[in-house]
């Protein structure tokens, strides 16, 4: 667990536009993955690094709350209309967030390393920067961060500005972008393909007995 009190967020609230061609209408954090919601297997990586959990989500929200944690729409829906993307619900989960940090995943990467939350506060110990996020050797990972509650008035000006970009507004904070070695535990699921790569991983191997 992390030194300071951290809140975590799972974003769920995007529309999973790449994967309605092989699941029309998916709510893709619901999706079952090796027999389970997606999102299960960021909860059960986030949690035991986080004091509270909450999660992101616009559709299905019972389905969500079954879950066992705080469920926040997005706050802003008339100025930011056709779900505006991961910072909408980073604000929403800044709003009610009473720890000084927020850990923030997206609900699509179950590979995460179990103690990503820990490493990103390390590099922010001692530093003035209040945004740091993940970077494997391949590519960033914006949605693996760690953020300060105090950015909140910042998000809330920039998204009610018509913004909706990450990178911009992580670059307005000086974002750290923190190296972790394995790009496979940064694997977020888009793709039919990649669905089923990762049930492969996930589903365990099959008894090798025979049945009597």
């Amino acid at each position: 667990m992390a030194e300071d009190p951290i809140t975590g967020l799972v974003l769920a609230g995007g529309a999973a536009r790449r994967l309605q061609t092989a699941h029309p209408g998916a709510d893709k954090g619901l999706l079952p993955l090796a027999g389970r919601p997606l999102i299960a297997w960021v909860i059960d990586n986030l949690a035991p690094q986080v004091q509270s959990l909450v999660i992101s989500a616009n559709r299905h929200l019972d389905d969500y709350h079954q879950l066992g944690h705080l469920v926040l729409p997005d706050l802003l829906p008339d100025l930011l209309p056709d779900m505006p993307g991961p910072l909408a619900g980073i604000h929403a989960a800044l709003s009610v967030c009473h720890t000084e940090w927020l850990a923030v995943a997206a609900c699509d990467t179950p590979f995460l390393p179990p103690d990503w939350v820990a490493r990103l506060q390390h590099v922010l110990t001692g530093s003035n920067a209040p945004i740091a996020y993940a970077h494997d050797p391949e590519q960033p990972h914006p949605l693996v961060a760690l953020l300060h509650r105090n950015l909140l008035p910042s998000l809330d000006a920039f998204l009610k500005a018509g913004n909706h970009r990450v990178r911009q507004w992580y670059g307005q904070h000086g974002a750290r972008a923190v190296p972790f070695p394995d790009p496979q535990a940064f694997q977020n699921l888009n793709t039919p393909e990649e669905w089923q790569a990762a049930e492969g991983r996930l589903s365990p191997p099959a008894d090798p007995r025979p049945s009597s």
